[in-house]
């Protein structure tokens, strides 16, 4: 069992606990808890004195707990944390209310294929080293962590609080999430376990905030629209991306750069969405968005069939179809295919290769560009979902043909 340290931030007017324990899965599940219940209590606190008296108290009874007992059960904190804001001033007269903010979406690109190599124990133990330390970047940004939903992270900036810089520290957050996984990844490394690449979507929009839920369980939360637009986003980003909607780049244009848009159609909208990849941000400081090395592998010159079917949302569409891989690197290819694949759409793919024998292996791909030259379409593609196996072999593959020139 690693040393548990326990960590308490007040950051405008949230309370956070976390800790620096990379096996102490309870107390990271206890952040959300306690960022949800001190939230609240921000909402229903009558004035600023009111507020700061019940963080002293929280504080007080979690260190207490945690220092006397070595620990802190889930009905104790639950309990004790409620009856503190029950007795706050405007505990039963919080309502939900519309609000501007800037929603961030985050989620492990490839984690199925991971979770399905690797023990359950593994999986947990490099989830929650995952969690801690994007929590902390969260937390030093002024973020309010909605919820965790599997692998992914929800983010609101501007709920419960609103601040005139939501847009830029939300944008800062995201450039210090992708930043910060190089050192999940050493770490990953050093326990011979895989590196995690993570996608990331940004929205601004109103939504509707607030608490949710009954009497015998709630928490707050924001609904609406723009929250499903922003998990769209989310879903077309690719490893180490960092994607953002018209609506955050036209608040934020002045202090970032970003790619060419792309409009992508996404389900629940008529009609297409300008879509910005985030390449760098001037706010507060000057921060580029780290280029992973994988994506910029070496390229070699294949001939190889490809059969594959489109994805439909995470439902595959009947019907196979045959094409022909000219160029291949580590995390993507290049391919003729006899039909138009849209771009930021998804397909899967089974490869059949000399360098796998007889067998074949299952891949998730994203189709950056497809151009008709010559007759057929050729289409450029990024592997969103590879299992470990797989991406040895196709490095190998790969490394083969350019020593041998």
């Amino acid at each position: 069992m690693a040393q548990k340290r326990l960590g308490i931030i007040e950051c405008h007017g949230i309370v956070y606990i976390y800790s620096r324990a990379v096996h102490f899965r309870p107390l990271i599940l206890k952040l959300v808890n306690v960022k949800v219940v001190t939230s609240l209590g921000h909402i229903m606190a009558n004035n600023k004195a009111d507020l700061e008296s019940l963080t002293h108290q929280i504080c007080n009874e979690v260190r207490d707990s945690y220092e006397n007992n070595g620990g802190i059960t889930d009905s104790h904190f639950r309990n004790k944390i409620r009856e503190l804001l029950r007795n706050a001033d405007g505990y039963k007269d919080a309502k939900a209310e519309s609000k501007c903010v800037t929603i961030l979406l985050s989620d492990i690109r490839g984690f199925t294929a991971i979770a399905e190599t690797y023990s359950a124990l593994a999986v947990v133990d490099m989830l929650n080293r995952y969690f801690s330390k994007m929590c902390e970047v969260v937390v030093s940004y002024g973020g309010t962590i909605d919820k965790f939903m599997g692998d992914a992270i929800m983010v609101l900036f501007g709920a419960p609080q609103s601040r005139d810089d939501d847009v830029e520290r939300a944008l800062a957050c995201a450039v210090e999430m992708q930043l910060a996984m190089s050192e999940i990844n050493e770490h990953n490394a050093v326990m011979n376990l895989p590196p995690l690449y993570m996608g990331i979507g940004l929205n601004t929009g109103t939504v509707v905030a607030g608490p949710l839920g009954s009497a015998i369980h709630s928490e707050y939360t924001v609904i609406g629209d723009e929250v499903n637009l922003t998990s769209r986003i989310e879903a077309q980003s690719l490893r180490g991306q960092i994607l953002i909607s018209e609506n955050t780049y036209r608040l934020a244009k002045d202090y970032i750069k970003v790619g060419e848009p792309n409009s992508v159609q996404v389900k629940g909208k008529k009609l297409p969405v300008e879509l910005y990849e985030l390449f760098s941000i001037e706010k507060p400081r000057l921060m580029n968005v780290p280029r992973r090395e994988d994506r910029k592998s070496p390229r070699v010159e294949v001939n190889m069939p490809l059969t594959f079917q489109r994805m439909k949302g995470k439902e595959l569409v009947q019907g196979k179809h045959q094409g022909q891989i000219i160029d291949l690197g580590y995390n993507g290819l290049l391919a003729y295919s006899p039909i138009y694949l849209e771009p930021f759409s998804e397909v899967k793919m089974a490869l059949a290769m000399c360098m796998l024998g007889d067998d074949s292996t299952d891949i998730y791909a994203r189709i950056l560009q497809c151009e008709f030259i010559d007759g057929q379409y050729c289409c450029s593609m990024e592997f969103s979902s590879i299992n470990q196996l797989g991406q040895s072999v196709i490095k190998s593959f790969v490394d083969r043909l350019v020593y041998n020139g």
